[in-house]
């Protein structure tokens, strides 16, 4: 960029000496134009020749070479070298404004690890992190790269999790802790061991997804290609023929006048503006998703997420958090502590997840010897003794085995009845949660973008129905196998209007058949499934709902942009095209034309890493 730079500066005074300064022998002036137009277009022409010798020929270089050393052949030196000046200072400008855009990426690109401490015995060893095992234990200092996913054996720390996930706010860890790879530890000494080698950690997986989004090209970046591979011959055709053939039909014109229009015709045509501006437009899209932690894995996705209509929601880890807790105790004749207690002491042998919730919402140490005995019955619940009291915890269906009347709990949820000694105790309701933000994604769904909203459950029908009453969703269906929420999904798509999109939100493995079949899978939680990353074609890195906001708003402004970009150039090239023909438009035009169209769109792609508003 300095080098490029110095060449502009010697090349524009040589220009102006040349122009301004009346030598006593105009081969002197010549000579200073020439000059300065080799210090400014060598490199041009010098890539116009490679690019013609293999094959490559109808490019801006080409255009470039030709138009200007046809100024020097009719005698428009100073028209030549200002062609090729303002070219350089537009490509300039333009690598600048590209390196800014790919900031966001080149930042996330700096999560990959360069080493990990490895610890055998006592001994610490740096090593690749290719070269770590599964099992293997790596120590993490302060102020490292955590290099491979891994559970905390030892120590605490604080984590800055911003390249990973956009959030800023850091994420305390201590031991036994899930943790992954490419965020920093902050404080403290980490002992970690590894859970996946490098090659499927998290860290590996963002990079892979980064480095090939740009390969999924939009059918916006496909159609430019196309556009610029037949529209450059076509153009340079029109240009010979307007050389050559108007002077035959008009005796009163001169041939050095219709070459001149031809070679202003040539520099106009150049599809720079599109060529460039467009990928950049994408580029810049998908870079400020990466920003906040959403990875989009090519501007096809980009774009296709501009024309949703439907957001189809799985409910459990994705509108829910996917834990179940206490959120209701009802005693009788004992205390709700007294409940809660004796119900946990009942479910203490059981992993189940309501078993979990009872511990988590207790918070004290099992006496496992008042457990005496524990029955548990498939499909019904717990008999079991504790503190020489039988007590029975289970659905309604167990109770009445028992003979056991109780009082009926209309709440939604999981319900706990709980006997002792047979006679009736209580009931403890235990369901999952909304996410503090699922309300808001929805509404705002709904209200700014226009999308229809769809919720798919495995769970009960009057538990779907509840979230999705408490949300204002507009569809649900519930009590679905993996199987059904995937010809769900496709009923929805074949329902969908033509050129819109159906997306698909999940976070688990069974919902990975569905990401993949979707007009656009959105995976959840860049801490979930594998198989539902892997499936995705947009993975939200953390768990808040509201991102799909986030990414949507981004698709819509960087299509809006790109549309854009494609009329503008094309509408003023027509324009300057038109006026070069018929001999109203001059080089100066025609460098506006290409040059500051091309600068143009590139500086309005750029909008799209300004901060968003909403």
């Amino acid at each position: 960029m300095k080098k490029k730079g110095m060449q502009i500066g010697i090349a524009l005074i040589l220009l102006l000496i040349a122009m301004l300064v009346p030598f006593g022998q105009i081969w002197i002036n010549k000579f200073i134009y020439i000059v300065s137009y080799l210090i400014i277009g060598a490199g041009i022409i010098k890539e116009a020749i490679e690019n013609t010798l293999h094959g490559k020929i109808f490019d801006e270089n080409f255009l470039m070479t030709i138009s200007t050393i046809g100024a020097f052949i009719i005698g428009e030196f100073p028209e030549a070298v200002a062609v090729m000046l303002f070219y350089q200072i537009g490509e300039t400008l333009q690598d600048y404004a590209v390196d800014k855009s790919k900031k966001s990426i080149t930042n996330l690109m700096n999560i990959r690890p360069d080493y990990a401490n490895i610890k055998h015995g006592d001994e610490i060893t740096k090593v690749s992190p290719e070269d770590v095992k599964i099992g293997d234990l790596i120590i993490v200092k302060h102020g490292e790269k955590i290099p491979l996913d891994g559970k905390v054996v030892e120590g605490n720390s604080m984590l800055d999790t911003s390249s990973i996930t956009g959030e800023s706010l850091p994420k305390e860890v201590t031991v036994g802790d899930e943790i992954v790879s490419g965020c920093i530890n902050q404080n403290g000494v980490l002992t970690i061991k590894v859970t996946k080698e490098f090659g499927k950690s998290t860290v590996s997986k963002i990079l892979d997804l980064v480095e090939n989004a740009s390969s999924k090209k939009s059918k916006s970046e496909n159609f430019i290609t196309k556009f610029a591979k037949y529209y450059t011959p076509i153009v340079v055709v029109i240009a010979i023929i307007l050389a050559i053939v108007p002077p035959i039909i008009f005796k009163e014109t001169t041939y050095i006048d219709w070459i001149y229009r031809a070679l202003t015709f040539l520099v106009v045509s150049c599809p720079c503006a599109l060529v460039i501006s467009i990928p950049l437009g994408f580029f810049s899209g998908i870079g400020k998703a990466s920003k906040i932690g959403i990875l989009i894995k090519g501007s096809n996705y980009l774009e296709a997420l501009s024309h949703t209509e439907t957001v189809v929601f799985d409910k459990t880890g994705t509108l829910t958090k996917g834990v179940f807790e206490v959120q209701k105790i009802e005693a009788v004749d004992i205390s709700k502590e007294e409940l809660l207690e004796i119900s946990t002491y009942a479910e203490n042998d059981s992993n189940h997840p309501i078993s979990l919730s009872l511990k988590k919402a207790y918070g004290k140490e099992i006496e496992k010897n008042r457990i005496s005995n524990t029955q548990e019955l498939t499909g019904l619940g717990i008999i079991a003794i504790i503190d020489e009291k039988e007590v029975i915890i289970g659905n309604e269906k167990l109770l009445a085995q028992e003979n056991i009347s109780y009082t009926k709990c209309e709440d939604i949820g999981t319900i706990l009845y709980v006997a002792i000694n047979k006679k009736f105790a209580g009931y403890i309701v235990i369901s999952d949660t909304i996410k503090k933000d699922a309300e808001t994604t929805i509404k705002n769904l709904k209200s700014y973008y226009k999308t229809q909203t769809v919720m798919l459950t495995g769970d009960k029908k009057e538990v779907g129905e509840d979230v999705a009453k408490q949300l204002k969703i507009d569809k649900v269906y519930t009590e679905l196998l993996p199987n059904e929420k995937a010809e769900k999904v496709e009923e929805i798509m074949k329902k969908s209007s033509k050129n819109k999109s159906v997306a698909f939100i999940g976070d688990g493995t069974n919902d990975a058949p569905v990401l993949a079949m979707s007009d656009i899978g959105i995976a959840m939680g860049g801490l979930g499934s594998d198989a539902a990353i892997e499936a995705a074609d947009i993975v939200i890195m953390t768990d808040e709902p509201s991102k799909i906001c986030d990414a949507i708003k981004i698709s819509q402004k960087t299509i809006n942009i790109v549309k854009q970009n494609i009329i503008f150039a094309i509408v003023i090239k027509i324009v300057v095209l038109c006026l070069s023909a018929i001999g109203l438009s001059t080089m100066w035009e025609a460098v506006f034309a290409d040059v500051g169209v091309t600068l143009i769109a590139v500086l309005n792609s750029l909008r799209i890493l300004r901060k968003q508003r909403r």
